[in-house]
């Protein structure tokens, strides 16, 4: 495809980094180029409320990660977040992305360390200007409960079929925000619809099942090689993704800077919009 000039109108648009690791991504905006990763069982509905903020001044690339959102599963079944750091990788180089922030949250934080390390192996890294993991897991831990439930033969799919995606996706807000009165209905429904789709559950279940990369003591003792500046922003009562994540990742980047907030769990993009986009947009050296 012939590439965009920053002037020129962008809706969403597939984009298919192979045949079997499809992605799907709605830009936005337009100036130095942001990707947004999403979690486990999300979507880019998670950066809603920074999304038109962040349209001003830099174009949006809002990733649906293969087999969630609006993008259709893999082919081959591989939804590890080395298959997905890979997609995304080729899809920075296919779209030809340069002085790229990659942000992710959740899982999309840690397959954006694995896109770092993906993109020198490729020679490709100087693609790359910035890095921030909101919340995202990089070392061995607990895995957290509503991964395990899923991973669990049958169990998932059968959850899904008779709670239904709404029930669960409360349950499981509720458990990993600082104050779970402040889950609305509107989340829970923005949150919920994608798992309605064909197939969603089988992707939801596929990916807790490959959620631990095989070689993840291998590739951690590789993170010193990231060196781009790295942003780690944090909600102190992170109750799936602790905070001792961050500290390590901080003390181990050789760029990095953790920002801690208060009253916080799992979700600072949507429990601290206001205070969480500040520190990206002074990250993105917007602020």
């Amino acid at each position: 495809r012939p590439a965009r000039s920053p002037g020129d109108p962008v809706g969403p648009t597939r984009v298919t980094a192979r045949v079997s690791l499809p992605l799907d991504v709605e830009q936005r905006g337009a100036g130095a180029p942001v990707v947004l990763l999403h979690g486990f069982g999300a979507s880019r509905f998670t950066f809603r409320l920074w999304a038109d903020e962040l349209a001003r001044t830099h174009a949006l690339h809002l990733v649906d990660l293969f087999g969630f959102g609006t993008a259709p599963p893999p082919e081959d079944g591989r939804y590890g977040p080395l298959e997905q750091a890979e997609a995304v990788a080729r899809y920075l180089c296919e779209r030809d992305l340069r002085s790229v922030s990659l942000i992710g949250h959740s899982l999309g934080g840690g397959v954006a360390l694995l896109v770092a390390l993906h993109l020198r192996e490729l020679g490709e890294d100087a693609r790359l200007a910035r890095l921030a993991s909101v919340a995202g897991p990089a070392y061995p831990q607990a895995i957290p409960r509503y991964v395990w439930v899923a991973r669990v033969p049958l169990l998932g799919s059968m959850l899904l079929r008779t709670a239904g995606a709404d029930r669960i996706v409360r349950l499981v807000l509720r458990h990993i925000v600082f104050d779970p009165s402040s889950v609305s209905d509107a989340q829970v429904k923005g949150y919920a619809a994608p798992l309605r789709r064909p197939r969603a559950g089988r992707a939801l279940i596929a990916t807790a099942r490959q959620i631990v990369p095989p070689s993840l003591d291998e590739l951690t003792e590789r993170f010193n090689e990231i060196r781009v500046p790295t942003l780690l922003l944090w909600g102190r009562h992170d109750p799936v993704i602790p905070l001792w994540v961050g500290e390590r990742l901080a003390a181990e980047l050789p760029r990095a800077r953790l920002v801690v907030l208060d009253r916080c769990g799992h979700l600072p993009a949507e429990e601290r919009p206001q205070a969480s986009l500040a520190a990206v947009q002074e990250f993105l050296g917007d602020g």
